[in-house]
């Protein structure tokens, strides 16, 4: 006589299987979407870090080489007069949301980058010793959202060499 098995799956391992599915589903992209997130984090920050240090290294270099420095208190801008005898500045502009730094009329820092705090100070001792230049920033990317938003604060500080 034959007998007869039933052999299958009842609703509740199913329900059981279904749910375990689900919960590893649901990990797998909670952590592939924080993975995405830090990497554009990550290169939010680098693209306002090179910016600002683009700004500086050429405000540094004209700064060194310069024949005067007029030295302001503090304030938001620099001016000088370079090797070639042209009197020129530089300054933060629109502080703020849409700040940024210029070197006359030129912009140094990407549109894509907003300078939401900057100052410029300068000190000198006496006439025969070359002026102390502060400079301090604090930069924010424009392009990335506020979870992604990378933002620097950075300072320098610069030496006049040709007195």
């Amino acid at each position: 006589m034959k007998t007869k098995t039933n052999s299958g799956l009842s609703l509740v391992e199913i329900l059981i299987v279904i749910t375990i599915f689900a919960v590893i589903g649901i990990l797998s992209t909670r952590s592939v979407f924080l993975t995405l997130r830090g990497a554009k984090k990550s290169d939010s920050l680098v693209r306002v870090r090179e910016n600002v240090n683009n700004a500086l290294s050429v405000m540094e270099r004209q700064i060194r080489n310069s024949e005067i420095v007029t030295c302001p208190s503090t304030g938001t801008t620099l001016s000088y007069i370079s090797l070639e005898g042209i009197s020129t500045t530089f300054s933060c502009q629109s502080v703020g949301t849409d700040g940024y730094i210029s070197s006359g009329s030129a912009r140094l820092t990407s549109s894509d980058v907003s300078i939401t705090s900057c100052s410029i100070t300068c000190s000198q001792s006496t006439l025969n010793v070359p002026p102390l230049i502060t400079i301090a920033i604090t930069a924010e990317d424009k392009t990335a959202t506020s979870v992604e938003k990378g933002s620097i604060i950075t300072e320098t500080q610069i030496v006049a060499r040709n007195y």
